[in-house]
């Protein structure tokens, strides 16, 4: 069994919606596609993510946890390619921590006067 990032995006979209219409429209998939690659992982993983009702779709408890787990990846994988496929450089950071003396206020005003 392997869950793809594709099905997550797919399954948070779905969760945004409230509808595997209005998701596959937003996805740019066929309603039958999206449809059948939400059962696909519901079977996959042995439990039922939505209920569907003639009025939309609505998470179950077990589909509410997965989707703060599908969140998590989702975000990470988003900072991983903006980190690394973007080609921009990351900023760089310099930082002090310091208790309230004078002798280290004064030597961080004589450092910053150095570079």
């Amino acid at each position: 069994m392997t869950i793809t990032l594709q099905q997550l995006k797919y399954v948070l979209s779905v969760a945004e919606k409230g509808s595997i219409c209005e998701a596959a429209k937003a996805l740019f998939i066929s309603q039958p596609s999206l449809s059948n690659a939400i059962k696909d992982l519901e079977n996959e993983l042995k439990l039922s993510l939505f209920v569907r009702t003639n009025r939309g779709i609505t998470l179950t408890n077990d589909g509410a946890e997965f989707l703060g787990y599908a969140r998590q990846v989702i975000q990470q994988t988003d900072m991983l390619e903006e980190k690394y496929l973007t080609g921009t450089p990351a900023k760089q950071r310099f930082c002090i921590s310091t208790q309230h003396y004078t002798f280290a206020a004064n030597a961080f005003v004589e450092l910053v006067r150095l570079t």
